[in-house]
């Protein structure tokens, strides 16, 4: 039996704005690119943060959302504060949604610039 086709994404309409990035891809994103920049293996790093090997391979990914400690975990291992993580990652965050800068549309403004995590 064949297996059923896999569902088609629609297209994006023309000019509809781009999706926001999952905060998950982006501290995923920032961690391996640490993790790279340090030369160190996903071993090396899993076993300081006492972490699984293929769970911190998923995190960097993006396919698991992690746990506070688990990212605390990880960026101690790669020497940074858990701070510092979700900093670079905030940092992330504005880079690529203002490479995406709504044309032709007003936007609001805040003048608050910090990070605001809730759970």
């Amino acid at each position: 039996m064949t297996p059923p086709p896999a569902p088609v994404r629609p297209a994006r309409p023309q000019g509809a704005a781009p999706k926001e990035p999952l905060w998950r891809d982006l501290v995923g994103d920032v961690l391996r690119r640490e993790r790279l920049a340090q030369e160190r293996t996903l071993k090396d790093v899993a076993d300081a943060a006492r972490i699984s090997m293929p769970y911190l391979s998923e995190v960097e990914r993006g396919r698991k959302e992690a746990s506070s400690e688990v990212l605390a975990a990880a960026a101690q291992a790669l020497g940074l504060g858990l701070g510092d993580l979700l900093t670079m990652a905030q940092r992330e965050l504005v880079r690529v949604t203002s490479r995406h800068a709504h044309r032709g549309r007003t936007t609001t403004t805040s003048s608050y610039d910090g990070l605001c995590l809730a759970a």
